[in-house]
């Protein structure tokens, strides 16, 4: 039988492995939800409970106004060799937020509700070493893509855009432009021709979308696209 810890019952030693495999396999800590999934406890409070003796014990730290914030300060002997693995990778992972959709399409208004599709848990992990050297993680957001307009750049309907945020761009990058005027928002690739921008899309059957006095108009970039995260279809 394995010798307990110190002041640990069987549900906090399980409680720690998972973490460790959660960890390990995600990049980022687990839910209290998916905690107590795993332990056999239905209750939030109970597995709430754990995790506070835990921390008491220094076993773990967490901020409770950040959701799966927990982080392991002190493993266990047993598990201190997987600890260092599991490390490694969460180092190496960027969690960036999704905070909502664009559409890759003509422009259409954003519905109020598109916002609440998205919970404070929303977000796509991402190696760093996949990033350009200068992106920082803090300084990213992601899109979820609506639309099939840039489809030849291989982005197509349910992909994930990776945003650097910026009020500006060169001609040929693809950028979220918002329309204050219209309150829309569209993905495209950016021209700037005299005294209007073009947007293009990235599909031959798709017309271009021409914004004449972009001041009025109240165009704005919002972001430049540094990476697309395909969404693998179910045929």
């Amino acid at each position: 039988m394995a010798r307990k810890s110190a002041g640990l019952g069987d549900r906090h030693l399980k409680i720690m492995k998972f973490l460790i495999d959660f960890q390990g396999e995600n990049g980022y800590s687990p839910s209290i939800r998916e905690i107590g999934e795993k332990i056999g406890v239905k209750s939030t409070s109970l597995v709430d409970y754990y995790l506070k003796q835990l921390e008491e014990q220094n076993y773990i730290s967490r901020d409770d106004h950040i959701s799966r914030s927990i982080r392991i300060v002190r493993p266990l002997p047993s598990l201190a060799d997987k600890m260092r693995k599991v490390t490694e990778v969460i180092n190496d992972v960027l969690r960036i937020p999704i905070l909502g959709r664009i559409v890759a399409g003509a422009p259409i208004p954003v519905p109020s509700s598109s916002v609440g599709y998205f919970d404070s848990e929303s977000a796509i992990e991402i190696a760093q070493s996949l990033l350009p050297a200068r992106d920082k993680a803090s300084d990213l957001f992601a899109l979820e893509v609506q639309g099939e307009s840039m489809i030849d750049a291989m982005v197509d309907d349910g992909d994930i855009v990776v945003m650097r945020p910026t009020s500006e761009a060169r001609n040929g990058e693809m950028v979220a432009i918002w329309l204050d005027s219209k309150d829309e928002t569209t993905l495209k690739y950016f021209y700037k021709e005299n005294n209007r921008v073009r947007l293009q899309p990235a599909n031959p059957t798709m017309e271009p979308i021409y914004i004449n006095d972009p001041d009025k108009a109240g165009l704005r970039i919002l972001g430049k696209v540094v990476m697309v995260v395909r969404q693998v279809k179910e045929l």
